[in-house]
Parts: structure tokens; C-alpha cells; sequence
């Protein structure tokens, strides 16, 4: 229904309030309001409400369908992405993830292992709609020699459909290498990444979160963490990353990502995390589908018992920033997924009870980790913004969510995309064991 070239007007199009700031309309009680977009040079000429003026001769009636901006997925990994069919997780824990991927990445991970994953992971966000993307590398020697460089080639080669950034990966015990790490670190800004760590509960915790705060200083780069990825009451290295930015006086972006352990501890200590992330103004990210598939994996025919998801309701109550995102995509952490962000967004609705209200939950896949991520103009529809939306044929969020929408409209540059997936086949010369 896009027209392939020219301008052209849709309306009768349904539109969240978060999502188009400044639209003057009448919105239901979902945030949703009939509205008529112009398009025009790939770019977004206007926004009405519904009925404000007489639509023009071939206007485009889209019969109430959402349309939404393209998809930001600010935590993905997808250097591991589609190694299951060589490397399964053998019991679907977090450490027999941490030992199959590590085996994986010291025997198979060439440049063309990783350059031909990361681009079959590329085509499969592109095609779902996603405009933005934030991927972890595994940056443990000597991988980041091979896996920085394809990085930075398949940016280049992705420029113009997918922002890509990456950030350095990992634990934060390889920081206590103190030449080494500041090495990491310049080759990360040359890069124009950002740096990364996961923290865990060391004695020297402190004196190693310091040490990455000065380097991200020295480079001037923004941080991302994993952080108590686990049913640990006792981590709370989200806590001591708040606490080291404040002190450092850091004032970078900072995401953090998991969280997990926080669900499980006393009200008095979550209040007080919460004061100081608030403080320190991090993002938090959840994982809702990595998580749900790791966490509480109790084995001899036991049920797991929690969901694995940090407090991103109490966080948003404080001001703190927080989104969802893909993670990990058919590799050990996650036996499945495939970068759609919509089925990001499904998931946590339904796992972390994104409704009653709706509010403004929208912006967990779409502004909110844009700003984290810097991206001026990304996740919202303005007036004057790129022309980059999807339209679904879902007229409600009842309708949208309730189906994989797998017909949807991804617009790029006002014109409608091929949205042809990858086939796993093209991979299986990769996947013999």
C-alpha cells in the first residue's frame, strides 16, 4: 500500500501519545488517537489528529491500524547469535551457557564466523523494524582482535538501515590487568564503542569499578554493565555501580542491564538502590526472554518460581530510565529469538504487566533506550523526523500483541522495505560440530 516513489498521505492511522509528542488529539484511554500523517523526501511532512482538516485525493486509509516508530534494541549479543545448532546450552543454566559459549568462541569464532552471524542477525531486526541496535562484543584476548575490526566493517557495510553501536564485554575480574584494560579501552574509542563490563560480587569490586569509571573518563565513553544476573539476594553490584558513578562523578550515559537479584531483596535495601541509580541517573534494562529462560532453571522436575525480571516499575515511579531489548538470540543464553522487538515488547507486556495502564510503556522499545544511546530524532514520529515506521495490522494493543503481526509495514525512508527473512540454511556450513 506504500507508494514506491513521490509524497504521499496516510490516514486514519492510530498513534500512542508517547510516541508522537505535540500531537493535539483526542486519545483513548490505551493512548491511542486517530490521526493523518504526510509524508514527503523521506521525511515526516506532518501529523493531525483525525478530522482536523479533508484528507487529499489518494490518501491512504489505513482503517485505524497502529503505526509505530521504528524499533531501538539497546542489549543484544549478536557475536554469539545462532551458534545453538553447534553449540546448545546443555542444561539450559547460567554457567552451562557461560562454559558452552566460552568453548565455542575459543574453537569457532574466525572474522567470517562472526561477520556472517552478525549479518544474518542484522537482516533479521531489519526486516521486524528495528532502527537502532546496541550489541555486546565479547572482548576477552584475544577476541576483541578479531571481533572489534568485524564489528566496525559491518557498521559500515549496515550504515543507512541500522545504527549500530557496540559496547566491550567482559567479567570485570580481566580490569585487574591494568595495562591491558587501558588497551581494551583505547581500542573501544577508536572504535567509537563503549565500554562495558559484567560485575559480580568480588572483594574488589570497588577498587575494579573504579578503575573501568577512570578509563570511561579518560576516553570519554559511556558505560554499560551486566549486572546480578542471578537469584543472588547478596548481589548488588547495581548498587556499587550507582554508588561509583556518584563518586567519581561520572557524566556519561550509563545502562545497566538484568538486575535480576533486586526482586528478591528487602523493601529497605531496594529503596535505597533505587535512591542512588535514581541519583547516578542510569538507564535499566530488562531482558525479559533471556531471563524467563535462565533464571530459577531448577531442574529434577521443579518449577521455576520467579521471573527473573528486575523492578522496572518501582524504577520508572523513581524517574529512573528503563527499556527492554532482545539479548541474546538462539546461542547458549537463549535457545530462541529473533530480534524482533515487537515480540520483546509482547513478552515483557505480558511478564512485567506493561498495562493497567498502558501509559507510556511504548517508549521501553523505542525513545527511552534511544536516549541512553544518543540518538537524536530516534524512536518517536514528529513532524520533520525521518519517515521510519511500522505499520501494523493490529488496531488495538489487544489485537497487536495477540498475534506475531508477521504481515507487518517496515517503512524506511518513507518507502516500504522487502521484509524478507533470512533462511537458517545459509548457515548450516557454520554449524557442523
Amino acid at each position: 500500500m506504500i507508494p514506491a516513489s513521490g509524497s504521499y498521505h496516510l490516514t486514519n492511522v492510530r498513534l500512542h501519545a508517547s510516541l508522537t509528542r505535540g500531537l493535539a488529539a483526542a486519545f483513548d484511554t490505551d493512548g491511542f488517537a486517530l490521526a493523518d500523517i504526510a509524508v514527503a523526501d523521506s521525511k515526516i511532512y506532518s501529523i493531525t489528529a483525525r478530522g482536523r482538516s479533508d484528507s487529499p485525493a489518494g490518501a491512504l486509509d489505513l482503517g485505524g491500524r497502529i503505526v509505530m516508530p521504528c524499533f531501538v534494541d539497546c542489549h543484544t549479543h549478536i557475536d554469539k547469535g545462532h551458534i545453538w545448532p553447534r553449540k546448545p546450552n546443555p542444561d539450559g543454566t547460567f554457567m552451562g551457557a557461560l562454559n558452552a559459549t566460552g568453548a565455542d568462541r575459543a574453537a569457532r569464532w574466525s572474522a567470517e564466523d562472526v561477520a556472517r552471524r552478525m549479518d544474518f542477525s542484522l537482516r533479521c531486526a531489519y526486516a521486524h523494524g528495528t532502527r537502532a541496535l546496541r550489541t555486546h562484543l565479547d572482548s576477552v584476548a584475544p577476541q576483541e582482535e578479531i571481533s572489534w575490526p568485524v564489528f566496525e566493517a559491518v557498521r559500515e557495510k549496515w550504515r543507512g538501515r541500522i545504527e549500530l553501536q557496540a559496547a566491550c564485554l567482559l567479567g570485570i575480574e580481566g580490569v585487574r590487568d591494568k595495562k591491558w584494560f587501558e588497551s581494551l579501552a583505547k581500542r573501544v574509542a577508536a572504535a567509537n564503542g563503549v565500554l562495558g563490563v559484567v560485575t559480580y560480587m568480588l572483594p574488589d569490586l570497588e577498587e575494579l569499578l573504579d578503575r573501568v569509571f577512570a578509563q570511561a573518563i579518560k576516553h570519554g565513553l559511556d558505560l554499560d554493565f551486566h549486572a546480578d544476573e542471578t537469584d543472588d539476594i547478596s548481589a548488588i553490584s547495581l548498587k556499587k555501580i550507582a554508588e561509583a558513578a556518584l563518586w567519581n562523578g561520572f557524566e556519561g550515559n550509563i545502562l545497566v542491564g538484568h538486575c535480576c537479584s533486586l526482586a528478591r531483596q528487602p523493601d529497605l535495601d531496594v529503596l535505597d538502590t533505587l535512591d542512588k541509580v535514581a541519583k547516578a541517573v542510569c538507564t535499566v534494562v530488562s531482558l525479559p526472554m533471556c531471563n524467563l529462560y535462565l533464571q530459577d532453571r531448577r531442574g529434577d522436575n521443579t518449577t521455576p518460581r520467579w521471573r527473573g525480571v528486575t523492578l522496572l516499575h518501582e524504577m520508572k515511579a523513581r524517574g529512573i530510565p528503563v527499556a527492554v531489548a532482545s539479548d541474546n538470540t538462539r546461542d547458549p543464553f537463549y535457545a530462541y529469538g529473533d530480534l524482533d522487538m515487537l515480540e520483546v515488547y509482547r513478552m515483557a507486556t505480558r511478564v512485567l504487566h506493561f498495562d493497567h495502564p498502558i501509559g507510556d510503556w511504548p517508549q521501553a522499545v523505542t525513545s527511552t533506550p534511544a536516549k541512553v544511546m544518543r540518538l537524536d530524532g530516534f524512536g518517536t514520529l514528529a513532524a520533520g523526523g525521518a519517515a521510519d515506521f511500522v505499520v501494523f495490522r493490529g488496531r488495538s494493543w489487544t489485537e497487536m500483541l495477540s498475534r506475531p503481526e508477521s504481515d507487518r509495514i517496515v517503512v524506511r525512508d518513507g518507502r516500504a522495505i522487502e521484509r524478507q527473512l533470512p533462511d537458517y540454511a545459509e548457515l548450516d556450513d557454520l554449524m557442523v560440530r
